[in-house]
């Protein structure tokens, strides 16, 4: 499983659940236990189990090096409630198993989830069954549309002039022009979209990552035209817009602690409770940012996380972000930006006990952001996997793609001049060009993972050591937390007893030398 990838398709979170359940059964050690005085053959402490699992999922690049021990040990207990696992006495059905020597083993019967058959409606509307049209390659003019919802689409006369100027430039000077319609605008907004979307990915038909029919023109159109400087979606129709004392809150955090807009006196906690304030609005969503719509897209998307594959995913994410309904857009950009500033902010108070800053922005804000309307047992780390790519590239993937405005008007004028027929015609954009450093071999890629990985964790050990802001009470619990998540690390660092307690300024425990007694001559 270490270096395979599960293909792009539906229900790809469900497969995912079944190479992982099928690696740990394959490949978690069992051995003999001792436990009430009776010995136990073929099992596993869950504490053993959290070890293995974690090594696992951080070395898989469909979940990432930042899975927590945490989300091991939530995995660990939907594995029991789903009968992946069972403790000794063969219970399993609850969730009740934590990090520690209580015994489980895998049970006789397959574990593995059967993957529902597809409605045959998906594939009579996929992108590659219209293009084998003989008359038209990319005709979809007979796709039902859905009527959006009113989400502040209303354009500015701005932007419509801006739309439509080099159309009616042309149409005063050209004799033989042809009318455009609204429709037929539409249509190649969606058309355009859709076939960089199959470019991108590499794939010979988009019929098994999103349906023609939820791409919706108007959405697409507006995400591109109504941006701010900073390419932040401005509605038109501000009670779609965040409340404004969150933009208030999510300012004060994201300048902190330059922030002029609170201007009330802050206590110790204040930026904590700031915290929880935008957590709770962003967590109360009915939906998450990218909507349940798109789940299936953005799961199949997290297939191109490679790191070979990263400018592929940037720009993949790029044009699936534009599909999102405005007011979706604008909290998904605006919360990428304050959670990045939050996480590189060396001034930022701590905001958790016993979590880095980063990992509280990953934990708190993934369901909000990616999530499966019916629950899907590898949600929150799917979802971490997606939040955690979006914070380091949120200011390409959130921007607005120039080239797909140019292809757009230079279909419509082809259009417009007769050279086609429909919208959908011979359509021809210049695809976006990609350069690959030299490719290497699978093991140099995983010990140079490993390596980097290494460093950036003892980077982090070094900084709790050299932190002399931090108390040393709370600098002991760090250490500590830090042993046991990452022993071999630690024990490199500290390698004697002598070693760690010079750092505290302790003096090793002498014992005393025993008496000797002399034999007499």
């Amino acid at each position: 499983m270490e270096n395979r990838s599960v293909p792009p398709g539906p229900y790809r979170a469900t497969k995912l659940w079944n190479e992982v359940t099928a690696s740990f059964q394959a490949g978690m050690p069992l051995r003999k236990h001792r436990q009430h005085f009776r010995k136990y053959a073929n099992c596993f402490t869950a504490g053993e189990a959290v070890d293995w699992l974690c090594d696992l999922l951080r070395n898989n690049s469909n979940f990432g090096p930042e899975v927590t021990r945490q989300q091991t040990l939530q995995l660990l207990r939907k594995f029991l409630k789903n009968h992946v696992i069972e403790d000794i006495k063969g219970r399993w059905g609850s969730e009740n198993l934590y990090d520690n020597s209580q015994l489980f083993r895998f049970p006789a019967n397959s574990p593995l989830k059967t993957l529902p058959r597809r409605h045959p409606e998906l594939r009579k509307n996929s992108i590659e069954n219209l293009s084998k049209d003989k008359d038209s390659i990319f005709k979809l003019r007979n796709l039902s549309r859905r009527t959006p919802k009113k989400h502040g689409l209303q354009f500015s006369q701005k932007n419509k002039e801006n739309m439509n100027c080099e159309i009616n430039e042309d149409q005063e000077n050209s004799v033989g022009h042809r009318e455009i319609s609204q429709k037929d605008v539409e249509e190649v907004w969606r058309i355009t979209i859709l076939t960089y979307l199959q470019t991108i990915l590499g794939v010979s038909s988009l019929e098994e990552v999103i349906n023609a029919k939820q791409v919706i023109p108007q959405y697409v159109m507006y995400n591109m035209t109504n941006t701010s400087k900073h390419g932040v979606v401005i509605l038109q129709d501000k009670s779609d817009d965040l409340p404004h004392w969150v933009l208030s809150a999510m300012k004060c955090l994201a300048n902190w602690p330059r922030s002029n807009d609170m201007n009330n006196p802050t206590y110790i906690g204040f930026e904590r409770d700031v915290f929880r304030t935008i957590a709770d609005y962003f967590l109360d969503l009915p939906e998450p940012l990218l909507t349940f719509e798109y789940y299936e897209l953005f799961v199949n998307i997290l297939g191109l996380l490679q790191p070979h594959l990263e400018r592929v995913a940037i720009n993949a994410l790029q044009l699936c972000c534009l599909l999102l309904p405005p007011p979706n857009r604008r909290k998904l950009q605006l919360l990428m930006r304050m959670i990045s500033r939050i996480s590189q902010n060396a001034d930022m108070p701590q905001l958790h006990d016993a979590m880095g800053t980063r990992s509280l922005m990953i934990h708190t804000f993934s369901r909000c952001v990616l999530c499966c309307a019916e629950e899907v047992d590898l949600d929150e780390l799917l979802a971490a996997r997606l939040v955690s790519f979006l914070m380091d590239h949120h200011q390409e993937i959130l921007q607005v793609p120039s080239y797909l405005q140019a292809a757009v008007e230079k279909h419509l004028d082809y259009f417009r001049r007769g050279h086609i027929k429909n919208p959908g015609d011979g359509l021809i954009v210049s695809l976006p060009t990609y350069s690959y450093c030299k490719q290497i071999s699978a093991q140099e890629f995983e010990e140079q993972k490993v390596s980097t990985s290494q460093d950036a964790i003892a980077e982090l050990l070094e900084n709790i050591i050299k932190n002399k802001s931090l108390p040393l009470k709370e600098k002991r619990k760090k250490l500590k937390q830090f042993q046991k998540e990452y022993p071999l690390i630690y024990q490199k660092r500290f390698p004697t007893t002598e070693s760690e307690a010079a750092l505290f300024g302790d003096r090793p425990t002498i014992k005393q030398p025993m008496l000797i007694l002399r034999k007499p001559k």
